[in-house]
């Protein structure tokens, strides 16, 4: 039996693992500038083009000099030069000499060690330095990468350090695949834009800002469709609509059994619901399907709940479908600084904050609220602290949390 029609909660990760599986092929591919790559996604290998660095060069400032000119005891060298850095010295370095090397500059011929100039005592032209290994702060050629080494592989969705990495590599342009285009549409007759006034029953629409600020984050292109009407006809023509311009559709609230929420038979009309109801707290309202051959997301009406849900279950399926390969953050384990006693069918995400306690490690601890209609405690806290279906939790006991910088 459909599980939408037996009523069971489907468990949250094989809601994951079913939304992975059906992830479409990620969007055409386009070659951009690093400036504009954060977050975007790589469509294929990319290999240095050089030896990095492309030469054996200094790791702090100091001298360069040959390790077997230095006893045992340390002595005196003869200073024969000064290489800064974006410079370089042809002159071979001789027997009992050094040079003043800084930071990043390439080393003479003949030097295989550097010295660092604090443990160094200067004598006009002449130096004494302590005794060195050999090799001692020399970054040597092609250690961090070798010409023709794989940089980065495809699927690799890039934060400031790849960009960085490949920056060093002297790599200009990346190929990524294009942002996903997603339509963005809210449901419900009681939603007013911030700065309207209100009428009684009447609430803001937090939701279209919340979910849209954090597909800009996950490198999504968002197509706002502003809020359809709690009809039958105006949810169709608007679905419609959506479908026929974006990759992906994605709404907020209409996905629960109310007599008014038309949302669902609009998209059976024009597509398929594939699976709804999960066992999760909050957000057990959570639907997906299809809409004219379009995926389709429909998040729960309450905020808190929208945000969970979008974290924890849509951020994969759309980093996926960005091409991503690693979409599903992994928790850490900390000590409970609470007790939960209250077992529950539904895998729980509480609202949660780290805190040192008396010994300096850091413990969960939650926020008193923690409804799924209420964002305070989301601002409050620093992640998710999750309570598997029907455990309870002891004080001092291990708990896995999700920081809300995982989900970037």
């Amino acid at each position: 039996m459909n599980v939408c029609d037996s009523g069971d909660l489907l468990p949250v990760e094989d809601a994951i693992e079913q939304l992975l599986a059906q992830a479409p092929p990620p969007p055409p591919t386009e070659v951009i500038a690093l400036a504009q790559a954060l977050g975007r996604v790589v469509a294929e290998e990319v290999f240095s083009p050089l030896d990095l660095p492309g030469w054996d060069n200094s790791a702090m400032d100091g001298y360069a000099l040959r390790a077997f000119d230095v006893p045992e005891q340390g002595g005196h060298l003869e200073v024969a030069g000064r290489i800064a850095a974006g410079h370089s010295s042809d002159e071979p370095l001789q027997a009992g000499q050094a040079v003043r090397i800084f930071t990043g500059a390439p080393l003479p011929p003949g030097a295989d060690s550097v010295v660092a100039q604090e443990r160094c005592r200067v004598y006009g032209q002449r130096i004494w330095c302590p005794p060195i290994r050999l090799g001692d702060h020399v970054r040597k050629r092609g250690e961090e990468l070798q010409r023709g080494q794989q940089v980065l592989s495809a699927g690799k969705r890039l934060r400031a350090q790849e960009i960085g990495l490949l920056a060093a590599a002297g790599i200009p342009r990346v190929k990524v695949y294009r942002p996903l285009r997603v339509c963005l549409l809210s449901s419900g007759d009681e939603l007013r834009e911030p700065g309207e006034s209100l009428a009684p029953g009447q609430i803001y629409n937090s939701n279209r800002y919340l979910i849209a600020a954090l597909l800009r984050g996950w490198g999504v292109e968002v197509h706002d469709y502003g809020v359809m009407a709690d009809a039958l006809t105006a949810s169709r023509d608007a679905l419609a609509l959506a479908s026929s311009e974006c990759d992906l559709l994605l709404t907020t609230g209409g996905v629960s059994v109310g007599e008014e929420d038309h949302l669902k038979q609009a998209i059976r009309e024009l597509g398929k619901v594939e699976f709804w109801r999960l066992a999760i707290q909050p957000g057990k309202p959570l639907a997906f399907g299809q809409v004219a051959g379009k995926p389709w997301i429909g998040l729960p009406g309450n905020p808190t709940a929208a945000l969970v849900t979008a974290l924890v279950v849509v951020r994969p399926f759309l980093l996926r479908a960005q091409g991503a390969q690693r979409v599903l953050p992994v928790p850490a384990s900390v000590p409970a600084a609470f007790e939960w006693l209250k077992p529950n069918p539904r895998r729980q995400y509480l609202r949660a904050r780290l805190s040192p306690g008396s010994d300096g490690q850091l413990r969960a601890i939650l926020h008193p609220q923690q409804s799924s209609a209420m964002l305070v405690a989301a601002c409050w806290a620093d992640g998710l602290v999750i309570v598997e279906r029907g455990q309870q939790v002891l004080k001092g006991a291990a708990v896995p949390f999700l920081s809300f910088a995982d989900f970037h």
